[in-house]
């Protein structure tokens, strides 16, 4: 058991600190380059830190995939999903507390973007985040380094170029602090389009049975 909450801490610390770091970037004012440079930078932290205690998911879409994947035992799913929602609760509260109430930076459709293209961009930019995880799985160079290289650059790339339109969440714990704590709603709609597209990467990586167990 202690071994278990171990695991669900490194979750519940590497999703606070994503959440902390990348949403405070957008409350300081910082550009678009900026803001996207600083969720990448704190995902490689994150996982550079944690991925030898939890794997680093520190987002409950990419731990549904893990589970689809058999990455993931799914006897400890609840776990890592509660633990990273419980992480990016304090990331935002963080925020709320040292910068401000008004500068908590949900995620929000642009003006004038459809519902559809939202929900079709957010699942999309997942199943590519999700698809470059186990991409490097599958290369067999699944070093901690090289993961953490790969998918900070991946996260930092599509914030830079769907942030503007959708807030780039891929992430439900991304969405739900600053969500929730601003009252900005959208949070049914953020997550079923974050786990959609990283179930619907899993299960061609399964079916085509790539660098899975």
């Amino acid at each position: 058991m202690n071994g278990a909450w171990r695991v669900y801490g490194a979750e519940f610390v590497g999703t606070a600190w994503m959440v902390a770091v990348g949403t405070g970037s957008v409350a300081l004012g910082g550009s678009l380059l900026a803001v996207s440079l600083s969720f990448g930078l704190a995902v490689t932290l994150a996982i550079l830190a944690l991925r030898g205690v939890s794997g680093a998911h520190i987002n409950p879409a990419v731990s549904t995939g893990f589970v689809l994947t058999g990455h993931l035992p799914r006897e400890r799913w609840l776990g890592y999903v509660l633990a990273q929602a419980a992480g990016g609760l304090l990331g935002s509260g963080a925020v709320h507390v040292v910068i401000g109430p008004d500068e908590l930076a949900p995620t929000v459709f642009a003006e004038g973007l459809s519902a559809l293209s939202a929900v079709g961009i957010e699942v999309g930019i997942t199943a590519a985040l999700m698809a470059s995880i186990l991409g490097v799985v599958a290369w067999r160079d699944d070093s901690t380094l090289t993961v953490a290289v790969v998918v900070g650059a991946v996260v930092a790339l599509l914030a830079f170029f769907f942030g503007p339109l959708t807030g780039a969440s891929m992430n439900p714990a991304r969405t739900l602090g600053p969500n929730l704590l601003s009252g900005a709603g959208g949070l049914m709609v953020y997550t079923l389009a974050t786990v959609v597209g990283a179930v619907l990467a899993a299960a061609v990586v399964r079916w085509k049975g790539s660098g899975v167990p």
